[in-house]
């Protein structure tokens, strides 16, 4: 049995790179159309109006805060997916630096960070949808489309008709989400365009209020709680590195769609949370809908249906692109050894782990129609958070053990970004409910249970696998 610090040689991860299962049909176009579908999604549809709730006008400097922390993330992203151009996101490339423990936490964490976001995310999809069908005198029971007082049946539904669409093939799922990223991206610059002549200043005054007096509530401490919440928002590139195995180009293409995804995501997100607040104040922003609020305030009413059906459709991407992530991440885990073998099979007519995928999309349902947004979107951003901590630790640690490794693309001022974008990473997860820390740490826990209980019972990444993969490179 290997030693728990173990780290697997960029050399088997190469070859396994070569000899992969997973169909390349994704150009940088696609890449960064996956990018932007996962980025634009419940953060500003949804979240814009709960980071408020903390920062109030500030929200915009939570969003720079929370995209520069993003920005040094992507960079450390952009090189290992360069080195590394195999599924498993932020789990492969803690495995070839800090060993097979640490992979492991990473994995489990990334679990947690895409299932919750799927579900999260279906969950602003079924506020949207609500609200949608109100507009035309529908009106669903309460009891059927909110917690805790009854189950989200439009959350779970939407979540299975994701799965059976990404379960077909990912070149379809890749066309679809393309053709969503231009409608929702093009309806969110008619948002700001529109809105801009009817911004009020007075809203956005105080622009920083003051803190109450109470961490988290108004004020610096605020900001940072904000830029916690709101960093939801901005998570969506890591997807893209998920995809690396189903890239034509991975070591050309993968940085390219990271950072052009994060770079136009954030420029529409400060121009969208600005006028949004001008628009509203912010104290009435804290709803299922808060694009539409905004949008209603002008009198422009025939832009709300459009507003709302752009978030149908923009939401719904966004899970494509999120569940593409956890089942890829499965994928490698189940390669590895760290998963059972069910994960890893590939449908070899579509080309995609259909069972895994499908088995996700259900737990996902479950989860989307049983807990309250807020709940879920915490949990994401830490998982996350602590994700981009570690990737950007990473970097640093390949360059010290491997400085001759081939890097198609490197970190600029290295070693300040990394350093800078683990501490931004860090102070915005302080800035986060110590209950959502307490939920972190009791997963993590039952995660490290699994794993040393399955390395009593097998080996884990058998010698004889490793032994043919490095035979391979």
């Amino acid at each position: 049995m290997q030693s728990i610090f173990y780290r697997k040689p960029l050399s088997a991860l190469r070859a396994e790179a070569e000899h992969n299962p997973l169909r390349r049909s994704l150009g940088p176009v696609q890449l960064t159309a996956l990018g932007i579908g996962s980025i634009i999604g419940t953060g500003i549809f949804v979240f814009t109006g709960t980071a408020a709730q903390d920062a109030g006008p500030a929200l915009v400097l939570s969003m720079m805060f929370a995209a520069l922390g993003c920005a040094a993330a992507g960079l450390c992203y952009a090189e290992l997916a360069s080195m590394v151009p195999v599924a498993g996101s932020a789990y492969t490339y803690a495995y070839a630096t800090a060993g097979q423990l640490v992979a492991w936490i990473i994995g489990w964490d990334l679990i947690l960070e895409y299932s919750l976001a799927v579900s999260s995310i279906a969950v602003g999809w079924s506020g949207y949808f609500v609200s949608f069908l109100k507009g035309f005198g529908i009106v669903l029971p309460t009891n059927l489309t909110s917690v805790p007082h009854g189950v989200n049946v439009p959350a779970f539904v939407i979540v299975l008709v994701v799965a059976a669409l990404l379960a077909s093939g990912i070149r379809e799922s890749a066309r679809a989400n393309t053709v969503l990223v231009a409608i929702k991206s093009v309806v969110l610059v008619v948002f700001v365009v529109a809105g801009l002549s009817f911004v009020h200043k007075s809203n956005l005054t105080p622009f920083i209020p003051p803190n109450t007096g109470e961490f988290g509530h108004f004020g610096v401490s605020g900001i940072l709680r904000g830029a916690g919440v709101i960093f939801f928002a901005f998570i969506g590139f890591d997807a893209v590195s998920t995809a690396a195995q189903e890239a034509k180009n991975p070591q050309k293409d993968m940085p390219t769609g990271i950072l052009w995804s994060l770079a136009i995501c954030t420029v529409l997100y400060i121009a969208v949370a600005l006028v949004l607040c001008g628009l509203v104040p912010f104290t009435k922003l804290n709803v299922p809908d808060p694009l539409a609020v905004g949008i209603d305030a002008t009198g422009l009413k025939w832009l709300s249906p459009v507003i709302k059906i752009s978030a149908i459709f923009g939401l719904f991407s966004t899970m494509l692109v999120q569940l593409l992530g956890q089942t890829r991440i499965f994928f490698f885990m189940s390669r590895d050894g760290l998963l059972p073998e069910l994960f890893g099979r590939v449908n070899p007519r579509t080309r995609t782990p259909v069972v895994s995928t499908m088995l996700v999309g259900v737990l996902c349902a479950f989860a989307a129609a049983l807990f309250p947004i807020s709940t879920l979107g915490e949990m994401v951003n830490i998982g996350t958070l602590l994700a981009f901590t570690l990737v950007s630790i990473g970097v640093l640690l390949l360059r010290r053990s491997d400085p001759d490794a081939p890097r198609p693309f490197r970190v600029p001022g290295v070693p300040y970004v990394p350093i800078a974008g683990a501490i931004i990473c860090v102070a915005q997860m302080i800035g986060l409910p110590w209950q959502t820390w307490v939920r972190l740490v009791v997963w993590l826990v039952i995660g490290l249970t699994i794993y040393f209980l399955r390395r009593r019972g097998r080996v884990l990444a058998p010698a004889q696998e490793l032994e043919k993969l490095d035979s391979l490179a």
